[in-house]
């Protein structure tokens, strides 16, 4: 690892502004060998992971409100919403790891490298908020989940994540790979639990098929409308971005143009792949919560706590609360792993400084749960919620700050070369990015004075 750290090159790049000086998350960098012989599918296992990773950012806990009051609101009928917003995340996602493969700079360097360094303090302070933002969802998603299965109380079961910081750091000394095979088990385990509450709820196939075809309805009501835009603000995260660019950086894969080739080939495939396990699980939330609480006439079920405790009269049996509880606390703990190694990408990336990874993690983690514990304290369950729908407003706020760089720089041929985008990408993006933009702004105004 230390040969190619030293490979950098430290003159003047075409294209950037500042020099690239050092790798991203160095103790990992390019750590995972690419075979170079053997079959397509051997090559695609190695380089299998990253996407999951980023997958858990579209699954996290401050998703699970949205999805739960779409389903008992309105159905089936959102369920094309979650598919578009994740069809627009596999774009996304795709772009990430393309910029990181051909210009071995993550998001946040090459921010840093392009813009001067007054914007490039504003978008780290920016990000820095959506982060603590995210990391807000996970430790109350988290001591959510605690309280529901173990009846631990809110205020103590906050303080309880706080340890996830040191299971970060054990995790990441057993390597990268032990880290992507244990969010890979935790992803299996929420798509299970969802897999049974399906089964329990035996909900309407054809009103499922019929909720994946748009319907001109989510348009012209207002309701409906607002809830919409909320899934896709809270489904395309900004940390994710971030967070692809860099650990599609720990393959080892040639550096000549053929190598980089293979290397965005593969890591598209492994990202859409796992973004479809995020996909099943999301509508998954949807439909059991429309399956059960709208089909018994009780469209006023928005909260994780009232999903929980509502699903075991409806469906006779205690299985379906607890299959729900397990599945929200693996999603919390999942997200925490990703959130972590974000917020480490992002201030080392941003501000070029290394902290000790304990340090860099325990600011984050304390920037949660303060907030987290004082409303607890004051408002109890109530004030958890709102400061979860909070967390989701402070990330749609700073998604166009992460968006609009990513595409500006993939679209840009004297960083990208070869690998720039081509035009018809460069429409598609750019469209995807005022999409986003337009909707946030909605979902904001709305949110504030609506």
């Amino acid at each position: 690892m230390s040969e190619d750290v030293e490979k950098l090159q430290l003159g003047a790049e075409e294209g950037w502004r500042n020099n690239r000086t050092q790798p991203s998350l160095p103790e990992v960098y390019r750590s995972l060998r690419i075979p170079k012989k053997g079959s397509w599918i051997k090559k695609f296992l190695a380089f299998a992971g990253p996407g999951y990773l980023v997958a858990v950012g579209y699954m996290d806990p401050g998703n699970w409100a949205t999805d739960i009051a779409g389903g008992s609101l309105f159905g089936y009928t959102l369920l094309s919403v979650i598919l578009l917003s994740n069809l627009m995340a596999i774009l996304l996602q795709a772009l990430s790891g393309k910029l990181g493969i051909v210009t071995g700079r993550d998001l946040a360097q090459a921010c840093r490298d392009h813009y001067s360094k007054p914007v490039a303090m504003g978008l780290w302070i920016l990000c820095e908020l959506a982060i603590a933002a995210c990391d807000l969802a996970e430790v109350i998603g988290s001591a959510i989940a605690l309280n529901l299965l173990f009846g631990i109380p809110l205020i103590y079961g906050v303080i309880i994540t706080a340890l996830d910081v040191l299971v970060v750091l054990l995790l990441q000394n057993k390597g990268f790979r032990f880290i992507e095979s244990l969010v890979i088990v935790l992803i299996i385990t929420i798509g299970g639990c969802f897999a049974t509450e399906i089964f329990l709820s035996k909900p309407d196939v054809g009103g499922i098929l019929k909720g994946f075809v748009p319907s001109t309805e989510i348009i012209s009501n207002p309701t409906m409308l607002y809830i919409a835009i909320g899934i896709l603000g809270a489904t395309v995260m900004p940390h994710n971005l971030y967070l692809h660019s860099s650990i599609v950086q720990t393959r080892k894969y040639s550096q000549t143009s053929k190598g980089k080739r293979q290397a965005i080939k593969y890591a598209t495939w492994d990202s859409t792949i796992a973004l479809f396990f995020a996909l099943f699980i999301n509508a998954a939330i949807l439909i059991v919560s429309s399956a059960t609480f709208h089909q018994a006439g009780m469209t006023d079920v928005a909260e994780i706590n009232d999903a929980y405790r509502l699903l075991t009269p409806i469906l006779g049996t205690t299985i379906g609360s607890i299959l729900f509880g397990v599945a929200l606390l693996a999603s919390g703990q999942n997200s925490t792993l990703t959130g972590t190694l974000a917020g480490q990408i992002v201030m080392e990336g941003f501000l070029n400084i290394r902290l000790p990874a304990w340090l860099r993690r325990l600011i984050t983690r304390l920037i949660a749960i303060v907030p987290a514990v004082v409303v607890t304290v004051l408002y109890g369950e109530s004030g958890t919620a709102q400061l979860l729908i909070l967390s989701q407003v402070i990330l749609s706020l700073q998604l166009s700050f992460a968006v609009v760089p990513l595409i500006k720089f993939t679209s840009d041929k004297k960083k990208m070369g070869e690998f720039v985008n081509p035009l018809w990408l460069k429409i598609l993006a750019w469209f995807v990015a005022c999409v986003i933009i337009s909707l946030n702004i909605y979902l904001l105004f709305q949110t504030f004075f609506g």
